[in-house]
């Protein structure tokens, strides 16, 4: 980390404290959770790991909305339901329809089988690291363009669109400028990058062959996690963010 600092430092980028504060917690954060994981993992019970994973979620919310830097008034519950019903749904999915954990076990599906920490926790958590840097991006740039762009925004209001037509072209564009890396990286997986969990399987002794069937599906199931959060939560903060004449409000600030 002293290399990073070094540069930091030497072009007075103002990244040296905020760099140090961020490896300090991931520290921390890290051995806490390991530590807690550890009895998470023993004890096992279906209730506390969906309880860990509503924490998990309102640290992602209030993350997300701190880095956006709009309004906890208009973002925070269109967030926190998009992240959590989103993470959920295809957790629940992937688990009990994809990976079929039941059948492979020879037993019953079951709460406690679907909420395993073991299986769940990692899901939730991986959903929820990919929506949340989505989310970010794309929020900040669908409100900015609004924003930017009031006149013409205006201007089609005033020529008979509809709040959604005029809100249209700023959506897009968000969506573009959220998904055109996320696409980019898939177009090299494999050749140029090698993903994380696919050499964590490996380097774990898992058949390479497995290792790319598991990372192919948590691929998709992350895209189409943050496309789904993303909608669903423009969809709940279009409801905070206008007046009831499609003006947009004063959303950044707090």
């Amino acid at each position: 980390m002293g290399i990073p600092l070094y540069f930091f430092r030497k072009y007075k980028t103002g990244l040296v404290q905020s760099t140090i504060i961020a490896t300090v917690r991931m520290i921390i954060q890290l051995v806490l959770i390991g530590l807690y994981l550890k009895y998470l993992f023993a004890y096992d019970l279906w209730y506390v790991n969906l309880l860990w994973g509503v924490i998990m979620c309102a640290v992602a919310t209030f993350t997300c909305v701190g880095r956006t830097h709009i309004k906890r008034s208009i973002l925070l519950v269109p967030v926190t339901v998009g992240f959590f019903t989103t993470a959920l749904l295809i957790s629940i999915y992937f688990l009990a329809l994809v990976l079929r954990l039941h059948e492979s076990m020879n037993i019953n599906l079951s709460l406690n089988l679907l909420f395993s920490a073991r299986y769940f926790i990692p899901i939730f958590g991986l959903l929820l690291g990919n929506m949340l840097g989505v989310n970010v991006l794309a929020l900040t740039t669908y409100y900015e363009g609004i924003q930017r762009e009031r006149q013409m925004y205006d201007y089609m209001l005033g020529n008979g669109a509809t709040r959604w037509e005029a809100t249209a072209p700023f959506l897009s564009a968000a969506i573009r400028k959220a998904f055109i890396p996320c696409i980019a990286n898939m177009m090299v997986m494999g050749i140029v990058a090698l993903p994380g969990t696919m050499i964590g399987q490996i380097l774990g002794g898992s058949d390479p062959n497995i290792a790319i069937k598991y990372q192919m599906m948590i691929v998709v199931i992350t895209f189409v996690a943050s496309i789904i959060s993303l909608m669903t939560t423009v969809a709940l903060a279009n409801r905070r963010s206008f007046d009831r004449f499609g003006r947009l409000i004063e959303v950044f600030g707090r």
